[in-house]
Formats: C-alpha cells, structure tokens, sequence
C-alpha cells in the first residue's frame, strides 16, 4: 500500500507541474500582446496656450484615424510638464522651443530632444492708442516681457522696426535693456510679466506680447503693428525625451504635422498669418 500511495503521490505532483508549466507559458504569451497594445497610446503632456490646442484639434484627429489613443495630462506651467516629460510619465509635449529644451536640459539634467518644428505664434508689437508705428513719440512707454527668454526677444524686435539699437558685442538670446546703445526717442522700455501685459494695453503706448500670450488672451490680431522675424531655435517643437526619437509612434506624430489634413485645417485657423508655418512642414 506504500508503494501504491507513492506512486500516486508521484503522478499527483507530475499533473500539478504540468499545470503550472502550462500556466507559466500562458502568462508569457499574454505579456506581448499588452505591451504591443501600450504603443497605440500616445500620452501627451499639456501646458496653457496655442500650441496644445493646434494638437489637439489638427493633429490628434490625424492620429486617431490611425489607430491611436491619445491621453492628455495638463500642467500649469512648462517647467513642471518637462520633468514628467523627461521622469517618462508623458510621451511628448508641443510647448516649447529648441533654445528652452536646451536650457532645460543644462539646468535640470535633462534628455529631451525635439523632432519637428511646428507652427509658431510670433511674438509681435500691439497698441490700442496708436495706429502706426510711424506714431511713436519721445518718451512713450513700451512694455516687453520681464523673463529672460521673451525680454531679449522683445528688444530685437524693438531693434527691427528702428526704434533701438543694441550693442553690437551683445548675446542676442540675452540681450537686456543694459545692452541698448541707442534709444533716439528716449522710449521708456518697460519689462513686465507677460500674462499682464494683454490687461494694461490701455495704459501702455505699446506692447512687446508673445504668441502664446497674445493667443490664450485673445489679443485682437488687428492691433498688431510689427510681427519678430522668428529664429530657427524660437520654432515650437514636437518634443521627446532622446530614447524614444525613433519610437514609431514618435515618426506617426511627425507625419500627422505634415499631413494634408493637418495642412489644410492650419490653413482654416490662420487668419492674417497669425501661425509661421516653418518650411519644413510644407514639404
């Protein structure tokens, strides 16, 4: 009777092993097939402004049709939605440009690169009071954004139009009001926060906006007297951290910006130019 209780002992943990082989194979099977699923799904990470908005309502659209999910996580500001971004709790954002990835990468240690430039807003002169730059007087007051970034971009478009001159040993991606050598109608230049600036048009004589802020404020576009010359590294970027630059869902979100469906709602949304649309695209 021993021997018989072994040898059903023995069978008993040979069926049992059988099982859990069969188990194990099962589960090792079910793993690709989520994980293949996962790289449908876009995760994207939002900030105030237009350029989320133009994802959402020209490219995503594009990207549904093929086969993608899209989730949104907003942030309020871009700092914060570049380190999820670069932590990979997000995929990608459209908020920014090459020269802030680059600060960002020096300051915070960070590994985002950008793929494609996008359409851009300009940042561009505004005045309630006057209606041609040829208005401009001695001492009136002009505003331009307080942050490093936007301030510099403020004074070369104040450069552009003639009103200034900087100096010519001056970083132009630095630039401050310390670097102007010429000021001839004695403008008051003054640096503020951007978000305030679209609010206080009635107090200034004009005002230095930048496209994101004069499009979330709803500046009305007819108010622009002068528009800057946008660098190549103030372009807006579909942007990645640099492991996932060839990821095939990263190529899918480069192909819906230069899709024909994409192309042609920009082209419904951009009255008076209001979007530069970089070469690139168009190709």
């Amino acid at each position: 009777r021993g021997d018989t209780m072994n040898s059903m002992l023995r069978k008993a943990a040979g069926a049992a092993a059988i099982v859990l082989s069969v188990a194990l194979v099962a589960g090792c099977g079910s793993a690709p097939s989520s994980t293949s699923s996962n790289t449908k799904s876009i995760r994207v990470g939002t900030s105030p402004g237009p350029y989320s908005e133009l994802f959402k309502k020209g490219a995503a659209p594009v990207l549904q049709k093929e086969g993608y999910t899209i989730k949104y996580t907003s942030f309020s500001d871009l700092q914060t939605a570049d380190v999820a971004l670069n932590e990979g709790s997000v995929d990608l954002n459209v908020d920014q440009h090459t020269a802030y990835i680059n600060a960002f990468n020096k300051n915070k240690g960070g590994d985002l690169v950008p793929l494609q430039a996008i359409p851009t807003v300009p940042a561009g002169l505004y005045s309630q009071r006057h209606k041609s730059l040829k208005d401009v007087a001695s001492g009136d007051l002009v505003a331009i954004s307080q942050d490093p970034s936007n301030e510099s971009r403020g004074l070369r478009l104040l450069e552009k139009i003639g009103w200034i001159a900087l100096k010519p040993d001056a970083d132009p991606v630095t630039v401050t009001p310390n670097d102007i050598a010429t000021n001839p109608k004695n403008l008051q230049i003054k640096p503020m926060d951007s978000a305030t600036i679209p609010r206080s048009l009635g107090d200034l004589d004009y005002a230095v906006i930048p496209g994101s802020v004069s499009y979330s404020s709803k500046v009305d576009p007819k108010l622009q007297l002068a528009q800057e010359k946008l660098k190549d590294e103030y372009l807006l970027q579909v942007t990645v951290k640099k492991a996932n630059k060839d990821a095939a869902w990263a190529k899918d979100v480069v192909k819906a910006y230069k899709s024909k469906e994409f192309l042609d709602y920009l082209g419904k949304n951009n009255t008076n130019n209001y979007w530069f649309v970089p070469e690139s695209l168009k190709q």
